[in-house]
């Protein structure tokens, strides 16, 4: 062989091997990261035209589901009663991919692509047939979640309902909602159309409140100052604390008042179980200076202020479905300590972290993660995968649990008689929280559980930009929940 056939013929096998390497690197090594890339039309159409799994409450409503359609995509993705579930559902569109609910955090398992499914992919190959996405049964309750939406429908808020020893979560409500139906169209102009008009909302529909809204907290975070105290065994429910009428925050000429006159105690005095009845802002600013920044920080932490936390899904199902981190500031002077004590300032909440608060008091101390898919299921039926209930922290003691939740009894019994739910003891907390500029509105708030000596739910609401006691823009919406959830 001459030396211009040498040349050519290592030239050709240095090309083939680098052909080779490049289809290699982009059909297995980039294949998740292409098939993944937003611009990726090819693989959303492949996704559009394959019968993806369905999405189911916990009695076997089904909520989302792909029927047979004469179109080029074969199967068209609808929502039953979309606006009631879509914080839960999220949304599946041509146009747009999948950022948000169970269609995001479950993609692989809804589009029959996940590796847990490899057997049935095989399967469905070998008989020719299409291959079929996995059923996810979430924990929503249908009744909880209709009742909520019902009660909170014309209202900005949400509402969060945690069943509090498995940390499931029963209902997950927003208001206002949108539709995903019309994101879910074949008519790529429509979707668009309709994307832009829900995203240029104003009041912002598409948010998922419950879980990715801070809100601060008002006086619902006195639990958590209530927590840290009799934690550290210096407090009981009967001990008088320091209240009066007013209080003049450290280093300031800013007087702290409360709402009613029975939170100003007596001669300067106050039980803590009053204090925590009758929401005294005097009594729970000395008390959370008497407690220290840290400690009220250490006792957030472990309610899970601080972290994000993970409500489905994880890197290997699809797009995990998170809450944003709740807030509670470190460093504090004394005037900011005081006036965070009371759940104003700096801290923010979520109200999903606001049910996680109320959930571990109901169950003694322990802290559950909070879920949302109960099992997932493949097209045979058979399940792929269960949730176990995990235990996310060790907030605090029973003997505190069973001590707060005695105060929080009176919170309804003595402060807020509105609240009770003849024949079964509700332990609550309601919280008002000043907004704007000049805290010329507020967000008005309550957390609770019930029944109180035996807890079956725990319900966080918020009703964000009212003009009225926390105690009546959210408490009677927790009200109605309870009662549906107790109703034999």
């Amino acid at each position: 062989m001459n030396k211009s056939l040498r040349q050519l013929f290592t030239a050709v096998i240095v090309l083939f091997t680098i052909l080779g390497m490049s289809s290699s690197i982009i059909t297995a090594i980039s294949a998740n990261k292409l098939n993944n890339d937003p611009r990726n039309r090819r693989a959303l159409y492949h996704e559009f035209g394959a019968p993806r799994g369905s999405i189911l409450a916990s009695d076997g409503t089904v909520i989302a589901k792909s029927d047979p359609i004469n179109d080029a995509f074969e199967y068209q993705r609808s929502y039953s009663n979309g606006e009631l579930y879509a914080p839960v559902t999220g949304f599946f569109s041509i146009s747009q991919r999948a950022d948000r609910g169970i269609e995001a955090s479950r993609n692989e398992l809804l589009s029959g692509q996940a590796d847990s499914l490899f057997w049935e992919r095989f399967k469905t190959l070998l008989a020719g047939n299409d291959n079929k996405g996995a059923s996810i049964e979430t924990s929503i309750n249908p009744k909880l979640q209709a009742k909520a939406y019902e009660q909170l429908d014309g209202k900005d808020g949400a509402l969060v309902a945690i069943e509090p020893k498995t940390g499931r979560i029963l209902a997950m409500v927003n208001s206002p909602t949108y539709d995903p139906n019309l994101l879910a169209s074949h008519d790529t102009a429509k979707v668009n159309e309709a994307y832009s008009a829900i995203t240029a909302d104003e009041s912002n529909p598409m948010l998922n409140r419950a879980a990715s809204q801070l809100y601060p907290p008002g006086s619902t975070f006195k639990t958590v100052v209530a927590a840290a105290a009799l934690e550290s065994g210096r407090y009981e429910p009967d001990t008088e604390i320091p209240a009066g009428a007013s209080y003049t925050l450290p280093n300031t000429s800013t007087q702290l008042t409360n709402v009613e006159g029975a939170a100003n105690g007596s001669n300067g005095q106050i039980s803590f179980r009053d204090a925590l009845a009758y929401s005294s802002n005097t009594a729970f600013a000395q008390l959370g200076l008497q407690m220290g920044s840290s400690a009220i920080e250490d006792q957030a932490k472990k309610l899970g202020f601080g972290s994000s936390v993970t409500i489905d899904g994880s890197d290997t199902t699809g797009h995990p479905m998170k809450a944003v981190a709740s807030k509670f500031p470190s460093n504090l002077t004394d005037d900011k300590l005081a006036i965070s004590s009371i759940g104003q300032g700096d801290v923010l909440e979520t109200p999903l972290q606001n049910a996680m608060v109320a959930s571990a008091i109901a169950n003694g101390g322990t802290l559950m993660r909070p879920t949302l898919v109960d099992r997932v299921r493949s097209n045979d039926l058979s399940v792929l995968s269960k949730t176990k209930p995990s235990t996310m922290s060790r907030a605090f003691s029973p003997q505190t649990s069973s001590k707060l939740t005695d105060m929080m009894e009176a919170v309804v019994t003595k402060g807020n008689p509105n609240l009770i739910i003849p024949g079964v003891p509700v332990a609550a907390k309601t919280g008002t929280a000043q907004i704007g500029l000049h805290n010329e509105s507020v967000d008005g708030w309550v957390i609770g559980f019930a029944p109180a000596d035996k807890p079956q739910i725990a319900v966080a609401v918020v009703i964000h930009n009212v003009s009225t006691l926390g105690s009546l823009a959210a408490g009677p919406i927790m009200k109605e929940v309870m009662q549906e959830a107790l109703r034999k």
